[in-house]
């Protein structure tokens, strides 16, 4: 395998039911990310800090990182949840905690799984793989709800792989 090719993800299609995730929030933009003001690390902080990691569902033992009400497309301002998959009517209080809860719905999804590697450096490499191959692809994007799904039960940030959803027409 060439280099190059270590690097790529894997892509594939999936069909996914609706859901539901209930976390911290934050309003941003790729463009505020991009620079040393950008609000999603010190949100990961707030979720771990809030515990929420301990209630992880027994059914889906992973962390939802989701991007929604996106405001146009990948240029536009986006709400960032990173959070939990909860059933429906186990949604907890909500305000009273500061969480934020969100539906996904269903849809149909192009999965770019990472390679193996350290998380700081495979998230950033799969989103400007993102990027670049929906500039490029007859794929379309719907930006009704995109996702990152870290699977808990064998979670090492210095060795993971991490699942990204980009719902697609």
């Amino acid at each position: 395998m060439s280099d190059s090719n270590q690097n790529q993800s894997e892509r594939f299609i999936e069909v996914r039911p609706a859901m539901s995730i209930q976390g911290v929030g934050v309003r941003t933009t790729n463009e505020a990310e991009a620079g040393p003001q950008g609000k999603i690390p010190q949100l990961w902080d707030r979720y771990f800090q809030s515990g929420l990691q301990t209630q992880l569902s027994d059914k889906d033992q992973a962390i939802y990182a989701l991007y929604t009400d996106y405001e146009s497309d990948a240029s536009g301002a986006y709400t960032f949840i990173i959070g939990n998959r909860i059933e429906e009517d186990v949604a907890v209080a909500a305000s009273s905690e500061g969480l934020l809860q969100a539906s996904v719905p269903a849809a149909k999804y192009m999965v770019f799984r990472t390679r193996r590697g350290p998380l700081l450096e495979i998230v950033p490499q799969v989103w400007h793989e993102i990027w670049s191959y929906f500039q490029q692809s007859a794929d379309k994007r719907t930006y009704t709800g995109d996702y990152e799904r870290y699977d808990m039960r064998q979670f090492d940030p210095a060795n993971t792989v991490v699942d990204v959803y980009i719902a697609i027409e």
